[in-house]
C-alpha cells in the first residue's frame, strides 16, 4: 500500500523537526519535505505532490490564511490547520476551516504531550487522506446558499426532546449547515465535534452568531434547554444527566475513547441512559468509529436517529459504522438532516 504523502509547512523549525519525527514513526504515513514559509512550500508542492499538508497560521512573508485560499482555488490539497492554544488562533483556525481546511491540531504544549500530538496527527492525517475535496468545497461553498428550513410552533411544546449530535473531519462546516436555519423552539442540542482545547470556544462563538438558537461552549451543570445548542469543550468528554424533568450536562476528564476526547460515544451512551425515546441522535461526517455503538444503544433505548449520507460527507467513516452497526433509523443527505429532525420532533 501506498504511503501517505505529507509536507509539514511551519516557521518553527522545532515544530517542523518534531512532527517530522513522530510522523516517521508511522508505518503509512511519509513526510517527502517541510517548508518554513507559503512561498517555500508553494515550489515543493509542485514538485513533491503531497498528498495532506499540515500548515501554520502565523508565518513570515505570507500567512497561512491567505495561501490556504490560494491553495484552494488553484491547488486544493487537503490542509490541516495547525495552530497555538490561544483565542486568536482559535479564530483564525475556525476561519481557516471555514475557507476549506479539514481539520486542525495543536502546536505541542500543555495541553498534549508530544507522544499524543504525534498519534492524533497521525490520525488527522489519515482522516485528511480520504477526505473528498469536491464535496468539501461544495459544502463551504454552499453555506451562504442555505434554504430556510419549514417548522412549526407546535415545537416549543416539545421540551422534554433532547437532541444529541456528533462529528468529526468536515464537521464544522455540516453541523452550519445543519444548524443554521433551525428555529429557536428547536428542542436543546448537545453537540461533539473533535476539536482541541480553545477552539471548541471560537467555533461555538462562531455558531452563536450565525444561528437562530443560541450557542455556547458547554460549562459544568449547564442545562439543556430549547433554543439552545452546548458544544463539548475540547479535551473534556461531555454526558447528559437527568433530574426530575431537567436534563443538563456534566464536563468530566477520562481516558480517550475511540482515541477521542470528547467522545461522540460517551454523549450518546448517557443520551441513550437518561434520554431513552426522548431523544434524536445525529451522526455527521467523520473519519473512525466514534459514536456507532453509542448510537446503537440509543436507538435500542427507543431514541430517533439520523445518519449523514455517503455523497454529502467530506469523509464517510463514523456515518458508515453506525449504519452498519444497525443503529440508524434515517440516512439522509446534509441539507435535509436539519428538516429531518424537525420531523422526528
Amino acid at each position: 500500500m501506498d504511503k501517505i504523502r505529507v509536507l509539514v509547512v511551519d516557521d518553527s523549525a522545532v515544530v517542523r523537526k518534531v512532527f517530522t519525527e513522530e510522523l516517521s514513526k508511522q508505518p503509512d504515513i511519509e513526510v517527502v519535505g517541510s517548508a518554513p514559509d507559503p512561498y517555500v512550500a508553494r515550489d515543493k508542492i509542485v514538485h513533491l505532490r503531497p498528498d495532506v499538508i499540515t500548515l501554520d497560521i502565523e508565518m513570515p512573508r505570507m500567512d497561512g490564511l491567505t495561501f490556504l485560499r490560494k491553495l484552494m482555488k488553484y491547488f486544493p490539497l487537503p490542509v490541516i490547520i495547525v495552530s497555538s492554544l490561544t483565542k486568536k488562533g482559535g479564530a483564525l483556525a475556525l476561519e481557516a476551516m471555514e475557507a476549506g481546511a479539514v481539520d486542525v491540531i495543536c502546536k505541542p504544549g500543555e495541553a498534549y504531550s508530544v507522544g499524543d500530538m504525534g498519534v492524533q496527527l497521525a490520525d488527522k492525517i489519515r482522516g485528511a487522506a480520504k477526505v473528498k475535496m469536491a464535496t468539501l468545497h461544495r459544502l463551504v461553498a454552499s453555506q451562504a446558499e442555505a434554504a430556510p428550513l419549514v417548522w412549526k410552533r407546535s415545537l416549543s411544546e416539545s421540551t422534554h426532546k433532547v437532541i444529541a449530535i456528533g462529528a468529526s473531519t468536515g464537521g464544522t462546516e455540516a453541523l452550519k449547515e445543519v444548524l443554521i436555519n433551525l428555529p429557536p423552539t428547536t428542542p436543546g442540542i448537545m453537540i461533539v465535534q473533535h476539536m482541541p482545547p480553545s477552539f471548541t470556544t471560537s467555533f461555538a462563538q462562531r455558531l452563536d452568531t450565525l444561528c437562530k438558537i443560541s450557542v455556547k461552549e458547554a460549562e459544568d451543570g449547564d442545562s439543556v434547554l430549547p433554543g439552545h445548542a452546548l458544544v463539548a469543550p475540547g479535551n473534556y468528554h461531555m454526558v447528559m444527566r437527568r433530574s426530575g424533568a431537567r436534563y443538563y450536562v456534566n464536563i468530566k476528564s477520562g481516558p480517550l475513547v475511540c482515541h477521542q476526547r470528547p467522545a461522540v460515544d460517551v454523549l450518546f451512551n448517557s443520551v441513550a441512559a437518561y434520554g431513552g425515546a426522548n431523544a434524536i441522535g445525529v451522526i455527521l461526517t467523520g473519519m473512525g468509529k466514534d459514536g456507532a455503538q453509542g448510537m446503537l444503544k440509543m436507538h435500542q433505548a427507543g431514541a430517533k436517529t439520523i445518519a449523514q449520507d455517503e455523497t454529502s460527507c467530506v469523509v464517510f467513516g463514523m456515518p458508515r459504522e453506525a449504519i452498519a452497526a444497525g443503529g440508524v433509523d434515517r440516512v439522509a443527505p446534509l441539507e435535509q438532516i436539519g428538516q429531518a429532525i424537525l420531523d422526528m420532533v
